[in-house]
């Protein structure tokens, strides 16, 4: 979830008996293991991914993450998504944002499921399963799940505290105030130039804007330009879609260092809300580090209200 410089429904039901997880690493599920479900597949996993986002459940993996990676390409993508199943339902996913980071979602009646928790818990401490590879690695799991029990008890640590917030889209969100462009093709190459200054080292291009534009998530999802007076980009924002009365997600949002302390960061996260609530979002959610108080601060003013942090999990190299 944004970490942004720019400041910068289903309800769990009944356990069932467990039967033995499949997890793989190939395109066909093996036994064990965790599952890669190829490009074709993706579709599916965004799909069961928003019917485990529900109000007053915990914040996780969303749809918006696995679409905004998507910017690397459909491959890539695939590449980078985990299935654990069970029966054949799917029980958790995760997602690899990066080599040593996995991003993890649970249906909502897994979530403190003792054979998948330890299945997982296996598969990330063993490098040669496929997920996470030698040394030093982190896990992003949602607050209460089982996983973070057993990954403590065997010495995993934890991190940095992150900040999560959510605005309820029941009541009417105001006018933003600004200028506000829906982007399409067009308006690509100015979308991507406010990202890339927004965020130190990002590589973001017109090209892997049409690439993630292309992706199954962008169905419900919406990029934005804030202009200012003279029509100059002076802020962005993508806004996620997990259906109709579940919560959206904010993924990425960035000011222009240029036009950072004018009420740009306010503004653009309010026309979210609303591209959001217009949508049939029960709810925004957005996720920075508690480190970033400006970022933090920015999102309490557009109307968002703090949730219980949340740290991830890592392993120190040997």
């Amino acid at each position: 979830m944004s970490a942004d410089p720019a400041a910068a429904v289903r309800h769990p039901g009944p356990a069932r008996r467990p039967r033995r997880i499949a997890v793989s690493t190939g395109e066909e599920a093996p036994s064990a293991g965790s599952s890669r479900s190829g490009p074709a597949g993706l579709g599916d996993v965004v799909r069961v991914m928003g019917e485990w986002q529900y109000d007053g459940g915990p914040v996780q993996l969303h749809p918006g993450d696995v679409g905004w990676f998507w910017r690397f390409g459909a491959e890539r993508t695939a590449e980078a998504v985990r299935t654990w199943s069970r029966a054949g339902e799917v029980l958790a996913l995760g997602l690899l944002d990066g080599a040593e980071l996995l991003r993890l979602a649970f249906a909502p009646e897994a979530l403190r499921d003792e054979e998948l928790a330890r299945r997982v818990a296996e598969d990330v401490s063993a490098p040669e399963r496929g997920v996470l590879p030698e040394g030093e690695a982190y896990v992003e799991a949602p607050t209460g799940a089982l996983l973070q029990d057993l990954l403590s008890e065997d010495g995993w640590r934890s991190g940095e505290p992150w900040t999560l917030l959510r605005r309820d889209l029941g009541a009417p969100v105001p006018d933003p105030g600004v200028r506000v462009e829906v982007v399409g093709p067009e308006q690509a190459h100015e979308w991507a130039a406010v990202v890339r200054a927004s965020f130190g080292g990002s590589t973001f291009t017109d090209e892997r804007w049409r690439a993630m534009a292309a992706g199954a998530p962008y169905a419900g999802a919406r990029c934005l330009i804030v202009r200012d007076e003279q029509g100059e980009a002076v802020a962005a924002v993508s806004v996620w879609s997990a259906g109709e009365g579940r919560p959206g997600l904010i993924e990425p949002m960035g000011v222009h260092p240029a036009h950072r302390g004018r009420g740009y960061g306010r503004a653009v996260t309010i026309a979210a809300a609303r591209a959001l609530q217009e949508s049939g979002s029960s709810g925004v959610l957005v996720c920075c580090p508690s480190s970033n108080a400006g970022a933090v601060a920015t999102y309490r003013s557009a109307g968002l209200d703090p949730l219980p942090e949340r740290r991830d999990l890592y392993r120190e190299a040997s």
